[in-house]
């Protein structure tokens, strides 16, 4: 037996490092995926989400009603980011997901608070309604309103109005918790996890099942037949469309059962929704196995792009709560609007009309992916 030699081993660690340099691949993955780790989580990761979009609906045009607006204007939680012109407009524009948070100043906020009931029914009041689907993204704004009414009307209640800000808090702040008023995480959780769990399994199974007829050789003999690419690409994916269809109904009848998720409707929305979804999920999956020579970068790929999905999309972290930068990444990412039509879907029951956006970009995705598949297998057939 020979003994222990640095040199050897030295050898062979320079034969290993030169194999690394040839998989480019494989290469950049290692070095890619610890920076883009620091930068998500340093950068675009924030717990306590700020800076909320809020609607207004003011019903009187006085100086109160105008302090109110600009003491929210101000506070670093919300966002105004629209005025309603109606209660209906308003109660829309939190449905369809656009505003976190909807205000209603009544027309006898200002006289209700020169008369300074004595009784809740008589107090006056601001109405806040949260979009409470996602508790976390809430939770810090609604605490915050807390001394919304010590300190928005504290530089107008001089003269004949002092009083009414010495004994009591001039006016209440009435919170509706809409969509999920017990903030129950796992109504936010559940939902999500069907666009997760579709593409962990289906695009990683799909790069995984294509690159393995690559590697075993079986590839070549595929290709040596008249089948056009979009009937392979057809015939693979089809099978595993079933798989993705029998998980959705799974997942919801568990959501339902084991945990109580509200289904409130939007059925139509939702089943093209994932359609689409599982349709754009296996084309990725299809465009990364030609890219992929062996199946350890198919798995290497798929990582890399559900990585950035579970945290930009909303479905870990408030979406609202990212940076700019952030949140532009994340309309990118197919699972972003996934999560939305499936949450619009079962929290708020969103119709056609409310997730149309939504659906459009899914739609975008399916045909650029799967034109990019079929220019990549046109060129591994040539």
């Amino acid at each position: 037996m020979k003994g222990f030699s640095a040199t050897r081993v030295a050898a062979v660690m320079i034969k290993e490092f030169k194999q690394l340099t040839r998989d480019r691949l494989t290469y950049a993955l290692m070095l890619g995926l610890p920076v883009i780790q620091l930068l998500l989580f340093g950068y675009a990761i924030n717990t306590e989400p700020r800076h909320l979009p809020t609607a207004v609906l003011v019903q009187e045009d006085t100086v109160l009603a105008r302090s109110i607006v600009s003491a929210l204007h101000h506070s670093a939680y919300f966002d105004l980011a629209a005025q309603a012109r109606s209660p209906a407009e308003l109660d829309e524009m939190i449905r369809q997901g656009r505003v976190q948070f909807a205000v209603t100043i009544p027309g006898d906020f200002t006289r209700r608070v020169a008369r300074g009931g004595a009784s809740d029914r008589d107090r006056a009041q601001v109405l806040v309604e949260a979009d409470a689907t996602d508790p976390s993204a809430t939770g810090g704004a609604v605490a915050a309103l807390a001394a919304l009414p010590m300190q928005a009307l504290a530089h107008d209640l001089k003269g004949a109005l002092l009083p009414r800000g010495q004994a009591a808090p001039p006016f209440d702040v009435v919170v509706h918790a809409r969509y999920n008023p017990e903030a129950i995480t796992a109504y936010n959780i559940v939902p999500g996890l069907l666009g997760v769990i579709l593409s962990l399994t289906l695009v990683m199974m799909t790069a995984l099942s294509v690159t393995r007829e690559t590697e075993r050789g079986t590839m070549e003999s595929l290709l040596a037949t008249p089948v056009e690419p979009l009937e392979v690409m057809g015939g693979k994916l089809a099978p595993y469309v079933v798989i993705g269809l029998v998980q959705t109904v799974l997942i919801l009848i568990l959501a339902r059962f084991l945990f109580g998720v509200p289904m409130q409707g939007g059925w139509v929305g939702l089943s093209i929704g994932v359609a689409l979804f599982i349709v754009g999920s296996l084309a990725l999956g299809f465009l990364i196995s030609t890219a992929a020579r062996s199946q350890l970068q198919a798995m290497q790929v798929s990582i890399f792009y559900i990585f950035p999905s579970i945290l930009l999309s909303g479905f870990m972290f408030p979406f609202k709560g990212m940076p700019g930068w952030a949140q532009v990444l994340g309309e990118a990412i197919p699972v972003t609007h996934f999560l939305r039509v499936v949450r619009g879907a079962l929290l708020k029951g969103q119709g056609l009309g409310d997730m149309w956006r939504e659906l459009l970009a899914l739609l975008a995705f399916v045909c650029v992916v799967t034109a990019l598949a079929m220019a990549r297998y046109r060129r591994t057939l040539d």
